[in-house]
């Protein structure tokens, strides 16, 4: 019998072992290097390794999971995979040429799948739609100060930053994987480094908004990704091809995008709620004006969670109460609040993180490492159990796997800006954020920190 994408992808993800950071170096890239020619591209998007971490992936298989988990009858672009997988191993490349395309066409072409329970929750595309379908759609905390803004919002970037640092180095492994080979995790497993492909659309962000002000939008912030990002991986790929082609927001996001649903706009979302500190409604709504350039859906709805967890967190200092409360300016009709409401009764409901982590496990096995709703399911189990505490936060998100860098981002952003960053996670890394982006290569972070708290000015004005 064969299987399915998302078996293959359970199967690949299960056997891979982690590549022990402490005797093999980083593989980022310089992004000159990055600029491959179209076999060189397809070839890598049939079997890459993950740059900080050396896990395996292979982006045909991914896409077809996707667009099963979307609803879609992806099985005739699903029983090329196989085929695919060995042209590739034999660098057959003018076959996989063919086989390629063939496997894009079927997979675009696909039907719903009338079985599919994606198919019964709304998917609200516009700002204004998904405003009138939250739960939550006040705007009261509007206009409450911050003390120790600039201060605490280092601590937020720190706890980002060291999130990313940390799982960068152990990303796309299963948790019992990881213990196997690092055993029980209390810190970093290497020395940290910042660089990774994350940060970089924050910082596309805060320049759009510093540009623009309040009234950024999305085309302001595509132009910005245009000007100064190589290169993207999954959704954030698919987009970028778009603008280069002349396709922007909305439909960069969703044209030919298998990837929509993915973490994307939950990884980068934070900013969103950091340059409008305690004003959550706000901070929703900016996720959405860049949710879309990549992502549409239930991607954008993990992009409002992420910003407005993080805006939250500067007004608030009981982390569950944050994650609770957050889940009201989600719109209640789509599946990813379903996910966000499930993953908050189980928590509530169980004994203890183990328990919960082996729930999310099962439950979320049919979806990628890098989709939206396991590694929220992640965030919110750790966010949960680790009672305030980064290392105990840290320590579970490393337990359960999959996108732990982006998953610890987010609660070390939440973290940092609540409680601040505690010294072992704050001091290996300095004052300095290294990228990709030309012109910044190395950043003070203490100076990202203070820009940052000067655009929430420009930002919480009235209107």
């Amino acid at each position: 019998m064969r299987l399915h994408a998302w078996q293959m992808e359970r199967d690949l993800r299960t056997a891979a072992v982690p590549l022990d950071r402490r005797s093999h170096g980083s593989t980022w890239f310089d992004p000159d290097a990055v600029v491959h020619g179209a076999d060189d591209l397809m070839l890598l998007f049939w079997n890459s390794t993950v740059p900080g971490s050396g896990a395996p992936e292979c982006p045909y298989q991914e896409m077809v999971q996707s667009m099963a988990n979307r609803g879609y009858a992806a099985e005739d672009a699903e029983e090329l995979l196989e085929h695919g997988k060995a042209l590739a191993a034999a660098h057959d490349v003018p076959a996989l040429r063919a086989l390629s395309g063939e496997l894009l066409r079927r997979l675009f072409d696909a039907p719903r799948d009338p079985a599919s329970s994606y198919w019964g929750f709304s998917s609200p595309a516009t700002w204004q739609a998904v405003r009138e379908d939250m739960t939550n759609a006040d705007a009261s905390l509007a206009g409450a100060a911050v003390p120790d803004l600039e201060e605490r919002m280092h601590s937020a970037w720190i706890g980002q930053l060291a999130g990313g640092a940390f799982g960068t180095a152990i990303e796309g492994y299963t948790g019992s994987s990881i213990r196997a080979v690092y055993g029980n995790i209390e810190g970093y497993v290497t020395a940290p480094e910042t660089m990774n492909d994350d940060v970089v659309y924050e910082l596309a962000f805060l320049d759009a908004v510093e540009r623009h002000g309040r009234g950024v939008t999305s085309t302001d912030i595509a132009r910005e990704w245009l000007e100064h990002i190589p290169f993207g991986w999954s959704a954030e790929w698919v987009a970028l091809q778009n603008l280069r082609a002349g396709i922007f927001p909305p439909d960069s996001g969703t044209f030919r995008n298998p990837y929509v649903d993915w973490i994307g706009c939950q990884m980068r979302g934070m900013v969103c709620g950091m340059v409008v500190p305690g004003r959550p409604l706000e901070s929703a709504r900016l996720a959405h004006i860049d949710g879309v350039v990549s992502h549409a859906g239930n991607g954008v709805y993990g992009g409002i969670y992420a910003a407005v967890l993080s805006s939250l967190a500067f007004v608030r200092d009981d982390v569950r109460h944050v994650l609770v409360e957050a889940s009201e300016y989600l719109p209640r009709h789509s599946e990813y609040a379903a996910v966000v409401q499930e993953c908050l009764q189980r928590v509530a409901a169980s004994e203890g993180p183990d328990e919960a982590l082996q729930w999310a496990e099962s439950r979320f096995e049919q979806y990628n490492w890098i989709h939206a709703y396991p590694n929220i399911a992640a965030v919110i189990v750790a966010l949960w159990f680790g009672h305030g505490d980064m290392t105990a936060t840290f320590k579970l998100l490393a337990h359960a796997g999959l996108d732990v860098d982006c998953n610890a981002g987010l609660a070390g952003t939440i973290l940092g800006a609540m409680h601040g960053v505690p010294s072992p996670w704050q001091d290996p890394l300095g004052d300095r954020l290294e990228t990709y982006i030309a012109g910044k290569e190395s950043l003070s972070i203490r100076d990202l920190s203070a820009r940052t708290a000067r655009l929430t000015h420009i930002m919480t004005e009235k209107a």
